[in-house]
Formats: C-alpha cells, sequence, structure tokens
C-alpha cells in the first residue's frame, strides 16, 4: 500500500503549531523563530512533504513547470533535445511537462489548453500551422514562449533552429561536388516552414550547379501513410526515375524508410544509387555502407532555447521576441556517397 502524502495540516499536527505557521515556513514568509521554523522543516523533509504545484501557483502566480510541445517526443531528436531542456530547467529550479501534437492541429489546441489549465509559466513549442490563435493567446496572458525547430513567420516569437536552407544547400553541393547530375529528393507532404525551407535549398543548389531542375525528381510522401505504403510509394518513386543517381531524403524517418525500399529494391549503394539524409541517426551509423547525414546541432538549439525562456521567465522585462537563431548543421560523410572528383 502507498504511503499517504503528508499535508500541511498534518505537519501542524506533528509541529503542534498552526497551518498558517506551517504554510509561512514553507513558502519562506512571516517572521517565525529560528526554533519553530527547523521544527516544521525537519518534519517536512523526514515525511516527504511535496507541494501542490497547482496550488501553489494558484497562491503564488507561478508553477514553476514549463511546457514543452513538440512533434513527437518518442524520437531521438526530440527525445535528446528534451533531456538538455530538462537538466537546464530543473539547475534553474523548474520542472518540465512533455507532450506531442503529432503534427496534429486538435491534438495541439487540446495540449495548449491543458497546460493552461495547470498554470504553466512558460512554454518550448514546436509550431504547427493552425494553433496561431491558440499560442498568441499565451502571449496575451504574458506566458513566454520560445519556438523550437521551426517557427511562424508572421508572429514575433523567438526561435532556435538548425538553418535548414543553408544546410540542404550545402548537402546538396556535396553531392554535386561528388559528381551526382540527377539527384532526387523525398520529402514529407507537410506544410511546415522548415520543410519549405530545405527544399528551397535543394531547388537553389541544383539550380547554381547548372542541373537539370525536373519538378518529378522532387517527391511528397503523405504523412500518414502506413509503413508498408510509404516504402512501396518511395519504391516507386526511384523505379519511376531511372535517370536518378543519387537521393536525398529531407528527415531521417524518410531515410529509414528508403533505406527499406532501396533494400527490397536489391539496388547497391553507392554503386547504384548514392543516398544522404537530412538529420542524423544512429542506424546511418551502422547500416552498411554508412548513410551520409547532415547531423543538427541538437545540443546547441535545445541549450539556446532553454536559455531564451529562463531569461524571458528570470526577467519579464527583458524582450527576446526580436531574437532568431538558425543554427548551421555538419555534413557526416559515410559510404553511402562517392569520393568528391
Amino acid at each position: 500500500m502507498s504511503k499517504k502524502k503528508i499535508s500541511i495540516k498534518d505537519i501542524a499536527k506533528l509541529t503542534n503549531t498552526s497551518i498558517t505557521t506551517v504554510s509561512f515556513v514553507l513558502n519562506g514568509k512571516g517572521r517565525i523563530s529560528a526554533d519553530i521554523r527547523k521544527k516544521i522543516l525537519d518534519v517536512a523533509l523526514e515525511n516527504g512533504y511535496e507541494p501542490n504545484r497547482m496550488a501553489v501557483g494558484l497562491r503564488t502566480g507561478e508553477s514553476k513547470v514549463i511546457g514543452l510541445i513538440v512533434e513527437t517526443i518518442s524520437g531521438p531528436f526530440f527525445g535528446t533535445m528534451a533531456k538538455v531542456i530538462e537538466y537546464e530547467a530543473e539547475k534553474a529550479g523548474y520542472g518540465v511537462v512533455y507532450c506531442s501534437t503529432d503534427n496534429n492541429i486538435q491534438k495541439g489546441k487540446n495540449v495548449i489548453k491543458m497546460l493552461s489549465n495547470q498554470l504553466v509559466d512558460g512554454y518550448i513549442i514546436t509550431p504547427i500551422k493552425g494553433l496561431e490563435k491558440e499560442i498568441q493567446k499565451l502571449i496575451s496572458n504574458e506566458k513566454p514562449v520560445v519556438f523550437i525547430d521551426s517557427y511562424f513567420p508572421d508572429i514575433d516569437i523567438p526561435h532556435v533552429l538548425v538553418d535548414n536552407y543553408n544546410s540542404v544547400y550545402q548537402a546538396i553541393q556535396f553531392l554535386a561536388d561528388s559528381g551526382y547530375k540527377n539527384i532526387g529528393f523525398v520529402t514529407p507532404d507537410l506544410d511546415l516552414v522548415q520543410l519549405q525551407e530545405r527544399l528551397k535549398g535543394y531547388q537553389a543548389a541544383i539550380k547554381a550547379n547548372g542541373l537539370t531542375e525536373d519538378p518529378e525528381m522532387v517527391f511528397n510522401l503523405s504523412y500518414n501513410s502506413e509503413r508498408t505504403a510509404a516504402v512501396e510509394a518511395v519504391k516507386e518513386f526511384l523505379t519511376r526515375k531511372t535517370n536518378m543517381d543519387a537521393v536525398f531524403f529531407s528527415t531521417n524517418y524518410l531515410g529509414i524508410i528508403g533505406l527499406q525500399s532501396i533494400n527490397e529494391l536489391k539496388l547497391n549503394i553507392p554503386s547504384d544509387l548514392g543516398v544522404m539524409s537530412f538529420d542524423d541517426h544512429e542506424l546511418f551509423e551502422l547500416y552498411p555502407p554508412g548513410i551520409t547525414s547532415v547531423k543538427q546541432p541538437t545540443y546547441e538549439i535545445a541549450k539556446s532555447a532553454i536559455d531564451l525562456l529562463m531569461s524571458s521567465l528570470n526577467d519579464r522585462s527583458f524582450d527576446v521576441s526580436s531574437i532568431k537563431l538558425q543554427i548551421p548543421a555538419e555534413i557526416i560523410k559515410r559510404g553511402s556517397t562517392s569520393d568528391p572528383n
């Protein structure tokens, strides 16, 4: 049987003091003698007293909790960032509530409403179109918000993410320098600014290198596709474009689907097809012959985002709305691409 949580009322009985006195001591208020203060704190510590965050929030206006709302907390990219954010938040005395939207607008609205009801102090959010009104309401209620991994171009909120455009531009430049002439591009059919910038980086690099600008070399895969259907769709794309000599996947989950498709087509990497993916993954290091990738600066993104949020929470007069950080990525070369000429 689990032990019942001790309350302020229980502590008052155990110390033969009033509920008001215990409340003052636990909240660092009032002029209480050192002996009584020590007695109350010792009993609270011995019995594992934990304050109700919501009750504290109602009384003080602060819950000491921040909300982290991302696409999916289970993925390696967001999972790694969550660890950094949690570590830095705990150092500052804050807890973190994690939530995923799965790029679903209604789920995102529900999550924001739920966290608002819990009096969360501030938010780090990966925004998706359709949540503008809810996020603007948070700002109107004077709740600090920092965007991570994406942003709304028309809303003045600080954001931190990888430099998507230039990172993909450099990746396609690397493929062109390696001798590839017909480079395919596979991306989800999501209306997200970071994916749009990756596509623009691809298109600009293709044009700058004098390569054929063929719209059919870009394949938009349905985000909601089941795994088997997604593999079949990528296989059909690869076999349809018979002149393709390299393919770039704009996310690592697409890169993994792509590897399964290539394997089922019995294509050899890199002699039949060069392969490169945005966002490195541990599988890319293990999968023979190793998959060349664009590695995001995960730690730097997460650390910058939590630092911005903490700056806002510590000093509400400090305006960080104009801070827009786009951090360069790194190309990790492995055996899936030929050596540059």
